[in-house]
């Protein structure tokens, strides 16, 4: 995950996908963008755990169903192995399982390959800033079907201050900016809040606080 002062430098991306022709067409699309660059490409979910170990991009844009390691597995040892590296997955199919795994083991984003390239380069800088990109309907599937029964952990104050900003999408450097704190408290915060709320990602962070806001 980057920080603000970071986005000078164009942001690395991992393209992920078993197709030869999609991986060409999102290298062909994301090209087109000068704060985009793309570090390299994987067929499945091993060669991804090599090139991540390779390459450390910013951003990994994973498909789900591939051969040799599925996507979600892949997110799951990436998350682990390498936390500072954000997994978007990206599908043409949307199943309540695939969401929900997907940001069970990591995911800070799942969309759909019909989207328009200017919002998906709009998500992948969003995503390396540590904001949490979801299609609508993948969001939709998340409310109805994440629940949070644990009796609720105590916050403190100030954890509970960032907790409603990580909701709000916010990035590390945008809360400690807001906060007046530094950025790495702002992770110390997130990492408890993390534990604490017994959850993977800041997506399941931000869906545990739409869940409790009245709608």
């Amino acid at each position: 995950m980057r920080g603000g002062e970071a986005a000078a430098m164009p942001i690395s991306v991992l393209l992920v996908d078993d197709h030869t022709l999609v991986r060409q067409g999102l290298k062909l699309l994301l090209s087109q963008d000068p704060e985009i660059s793309i570090l390299g490409e994987a067929a499945n979910g091993l060669e991804a755990l090599e090139q991540v170990a390779r390459l450390h991009p910013d951003v990994v844009l994973m498909d789900l169903m591939m051969p040799e390691m599925d996507g979600v597995t892949a997110i799951a040892h990436l998350r682990k192995d390498f936390p500072e590296t954000e997994v978007i997955a990206l599908t043409s199919v949307l199943e309540d399982a695939s969401v929900i795994s997907a940001v069970r083991n990591g995911a800070i984003g799942y969309l759909l390959k019909d989207m328009q390239a200017t919002e998906l380069c709009r998500s992948i800088k969003a995503a390396a800033a540590g904001q949490v990109q979801l299609a609508p309907e993948a969001a939709s599937r998340l409310m109805r079907e994440l629940r949070f029964h644990e009796e609720a952990p105590v916050l403190t104050e100030r954890e509970q201050e960032v907790l409603e900003l990580v909701s709000k999408g916010m990035s590390n450097a945008q809360i400690g900016e807001a906060l007046c704190i530094g950025e790495k408290t702002v992770k110390t915060h997130v990492s408890r809040l993390l534990q604490k709320l017994n959850v993977r990602s800041r997506t399941q962070l931000a869906v545990h606080v739409w869940q409790k806001s009245p709608r």
